[in-house]
């Protein structure tokens, strides 16, 4: 018998080289508290989101990014509207790749973060 999960993505992680530095970024691009935990067995910031339980999210942890732009790519819901989110994208340290790419589903455009990690920020419609 075959089964589909309720959400295909259950949690993304996010590499970085530098801690603090990749949550200022994300904090200023998002617009959210990142906060260190340490409580585990690698410290992470997770990104928060609205609501509970069903939610899927992800973190960033200390680790090897792959090549610049080479690894998955991640989307990240925005508020506020896509072009100042990547307005902040470029001031935080990141790089802009694509305009803004319409789908039935909203808006999206590629970036990079400071380690190169392949990030979409994605703006519902």
């Amino acid at each position: 018998m075959a089964s589909t999960a309720e959400n295909a993505l259950v949690w993304a992680e996010i590499p970085t080289t530098d801690m603090d530095r990749a949550m200022k970024f994300y904090s200023a691009v998002t617009g959210a508290e990142l906060k260190l935990d340490v409580s585990g067995p690698n410290p992470i910031a997770a990104i928060p989101v609205d609501g509970a339980g069903r939610a899927a999210s992800g973190h960033i942890y200390p680790g090897t990014p792959a090549p610049r732009g080479a690894g998955p790519t991640i989307h990240l819901a925005v508020k506020g509207g896509l072009e100042q989110t990547l307005g902040r994208v470029a001031a935080a340290g990141g790089q802009v790749l694509s305009e803004p790419i319409t789908i039935p589903a909203g808006r999206f455009a590629y970036t990079l973060d400071p380690d190169g990690n392949s990030i979409g920020f994605f703006e519902r419609l």
